[in-house]
């Protein structure tokens, strides 16, 4: 599961026990990449903070399966297995549509340029590439065709911080041994505000 040491619900502090109940999913299951944080439950804390945030806050203004494209992408950028498994899963859970998710999981997994999205979410997406592999590169001028492109300052942020989350949420995984070992894949918080944190 991991390279090192982590604490199982029975094993657990009650303020563990207290955060593992908040984000158990139907089975108890507690994934991996926050397990993983159980020598410090101050990081999981942050982390699922973080995390409902970023994706799963119902005051983002961009589509919820858009920024799980992105994180998919820069896990795949990443190398990062685990994360791309998990988001696909959740991605296609998002769209509702097979077909659309397998055209949107080639897309995204093979870098092509031949998908029917439009050129505003394509911009997206190449700023994703830039800050993830070419992070010293990026100027004002990254930011300028993004609002050329139609995004607002919000949107811009909703992006960056997708982005940004899941750069350290891969080095978290990869550089912990994090496996999917266990799990059903693609559970995420069921609800929009910020305390239903149970997954499905």
């Amino acid at each position: 599961m991991t390279w090192i040491k982590t604490i199982d619900y029975d094993d657990a502090s009650p303020e563990l026990r207290r955060q593992y109940r908040r984000i158990q999913g139907p089975t108890g299951q507690i994934d991996n990449v926050l397990q993983v944080h159980s020598l410090r439950p101050h990081t999981l804390a942050g982390h699922v903070v973080l995390y409902k945030s970023v994706l799963h806050h119902s005051n983002n203004q961009l589509p919820k399966w858009y920024l799980e494209s992105i994180g998919i992408y820069v896990s795949h950028l990443n190398n990062c297995t685990y994360c791309v498994k998990h988001h696909l899963e959740g991605l296609k859970r998002l769209l509702g549509d097979t077909a659309r998710f397998y055209k949107i999981k080639a897309f995204l997994l093979s870098e092509r340029t031949d998908f029917d999205m439009d050129q505003r979410l394509l911009s997206g997406l190449s700023y994703a590439y830039k800050l993830t592999l070419e992070h010293e590169e990026i100027s004002y001028a990254d930011i300028e065709q993004l609002r050329q492109n139609g995004f607002s300052d919000g949107e811009i942020l909703e992006i960056n911080q997708v982005v940004s989350y899941f750069n350290y949420v891969n080095r978290t995984v990869m550089g912990l041994g994090v496996t999917t070992d266990g799990e059903k894949l693609g559970l995420s918080p069921s609800g929009a505000d910020d305390e239903s944190w149970t997954h499905i």
